[in-house]
């Protein structure tokens, strides 16, 4: 089995920027693309970002130009630079590692 274990999610004034990082621990030869995804109550769990182990990357529009995602393999972590915040980025951040593997989240919030 494999944990993800997420940091870096603070409360951030808008224009500002944050990175997020997620360590995964336990039976790790098993990922292949990790990536974030990010939650507000009421609504549905969205694609942030993902990369595959070779670096391939994905983004979602509403963050491209802004965000970045980045891969240790050696350290299997997987980050999230994010800059020029905005208030709608306000969520909880949740590591994605495969199918039904997720961290516990990391909420960011962004104030106006």
């Amino acid at each position: 089995q494999v944990q993800l274990v997420e940091s870096g999610g603070s409360l951030v004034q808008a224009g500002g920027s944050l990175r997020l990082s997620c360590a995964a621990t336990g039976s790790t030869f098993s990922i292949n693309a990790m990536g974030w995804y990010r939650q507000v109550p009421g609504k549905q769990r969205e694609l942030v970002a993902t990369i595959t182990r070779d670096g391939t990357t994905n983004y979602a529009h509403s963050v491209k130009g802004r965000f970045t995602i980045s891969r240790d393999n050696a350290k299997n972590t997987v980050y999230l630079q994010m800059n020029s915040l905005k208030p709608e980025d306000t969520a909880v951040y949740y590591c994605w590692g495969g199918v039904g593997v997720w961290g516990q989240g990391t909420q960011v919030t962004v104030s106006s």
